[in-house]
C-alpha cells in the first residue's frame, strides 16, 4: 500500500476492511493497512468521528466489526479493481446491455468517477465475450432460496425436472452450490436416493423449507465431491481398461468420465454415460492411448460405430 496515503484516505480503506471482514482485530488492520495497531486503533478513531458506529469486542471471537444500520458511503473501487471486475464478468459470459448481469454492470460503471471509470467504461463497450452454447444461467430467485438454505443448514424439498422431461420432488440436504464450466449445480445429499447427487440448478423448478436442519460432512470439498460425483449414477454403465499405467493416462480423464482404478500393469475407467455417442466420440477419441471396452454394450457399439465411420472416411478416396 502507498505510504503517502492521507488519514482520511486510510481511515477509508479501514472502512473498506471491516466492510469486508467482520471481526477484524487491531493487529489484522494493521497488516492490512500498513501501519502500527496504534495507528490502526486512530483510524478507528476517526471513523467514530464521523459518525460511523465501529464496534469492538474483546476476547477470542472479538474485533471491529460495524453496528448495524450503518449507513455507509459509496463503494469506492481502484482501476485495477473497476478493470478485473468487467473482464471477470466478460470472462464468465456474454453480456447483453438487456440482461440482469449486463444492466447490473452498466449502472457500476456509470457510477465510476471518470478517471477510475474510463479505463473500464471502454473495456465494457469495446470488448466482446462469445457465447458459451453449453453455459445456462438459473433463476436468481430459485439459486437464492438454495444459497440460503445452504447457509442455514436446512432440509428443502425441491422440484426437479430431469433431461427427459420428467418432473418429481425430493428432500435434500443442501451442502452447496457449486459453478462448473458455466453450469450451477447443487451438491446435495438426496433423501429420495439416499445417497450424493449433483443436480443442475436450472432444472430446479421450486423450492421449499422444511424447517430441519442439517450437518454436512466433515471436511467437505464441493468442487472436488462434485467432480467425483458427476461421473456416477447415469443411465449406461461404463467400463473402459487400458493397459497404460494410471498415471499415464489420468492427464486425458476428464472426472464425468468416471473413476480411475489400478489394473494390473495398467488401469480402468469405470463410470457411466447418458449419452454414450458423446462419451465415445468426444471423450474416448481424444485419448491418445489403446483402449478397450470391458463393459456398457451401449458404449461398445457406439465406438464400434465412431470407428466404422472414419474407416470409411479414410478409404473413401482410395481406387
Amino acid at each position: 500500500m502507498p505510504n503517502d496515503l492521507s488519514p482520511t484516505a486510510r481511515a477509508l480503506r479501514a472502512l473498506g476492511i471491516l466492510q469486508a471482514r467482520p471481526g477484524t482485530t487491531a493487529g489484522e488492520l494493521a497488516v492490512r493497512l500498513d501501519v502500527t495497531e496504534r495507528a490502526a486503533r486512530r483510524y478507528v478513531a476517526i471513523l467514530r468521528e464521523a459518525g460511523i458506529p465501529v464496534q469492538s469486542a474483546r476476547g477470542p471471537h472479538g474485533g471491529y466489526r460495524l453496528g448495524r444500520g450503518t449507513r455507509l458511503p459509496p463503494v469506492h473501487f481502484t482501476q485495477p479493481e473497476a478493470l478485473g471486475l468487467v473482464m471477470a464478468v466478460l470472462d464468465g459470459r456474454s453480456v447483453a446491455a438487456d440482461d440482469l448481469v449486463g444492466s447490473a454492470l452498466e449502472k457500476v460503471v456509470n457510477a465510476l468517477p471518470e478517471s477510475v471509470g474510463q479505463q473500464a467504461a471502454l473495456l465494457r463497450a469495446y470488448a466482446s465475450a462469445a457465447p458459451d452454447p453449453y453455459s445456462v444461467r438459473p433463476e436468481p430467485a430459485v439459486t437464492g432460496q438454495l444459497v440460503e438454505a445452504v447457509a442455514a443448514r436446512r432440509r428443502v424439498w425441491v422440484t426437479y425436472c430431469s433431461e427427459a422431461g420428467n418432473e418429481w420432488e425430493a428432500a435434500v440436504d443442501p451442502w452447496s452450490i457449486v459453478v462448473r464450466h458455466g453450469r450451477w449445480y447443487l451438491l446435495c445429499h438426496s433423501h429420495r436416493a439416499d445417497a450424493v447427487r449433483s443436480y443442475r440448478v436450472d432444472r430446479v423448478r421450486a423450492v421449499r423449507p422444511t424447517g430441519q436442519e442439517f450437518r454436512p460432512p466433515e471436511g467437505l470439498d464441493p468442487v472436488a465431491v462434485l467432480e467425483e460425483n458427476l461421473g456416477l449414477g447415469w443411465q449406461y454403465p461404463t467400463h473402459v481398461v487400458f493397459d497404460a499405467p494410471a498415471t499415464e493416462v489420468a492427464p486425458w480423464i476428464q472426472p464425468p468420465m468416471g473413476r480411475l482404478e489400478p489394473r494390473g500393469n495398467g488401469c480402468a475407467l469405470i463410470g457411466s454415460t447418458r449419452n454414450p455417442t458423446m462419451y465415445a466420440q468426444e471423450w474416448l477419441a481424444r485419448v491418445p492411448l489403446a483402449f478397450r471396452i470391458e463393459g456398457g454394450q451401449e458404449l461398445r457399439t457406439a465406438v464400434a460405430a465412431l470407428g466404422a465411420r472414419l474407416t470409411a472416411a479414410a478409404v473413401a478416396d482410395q481406387p
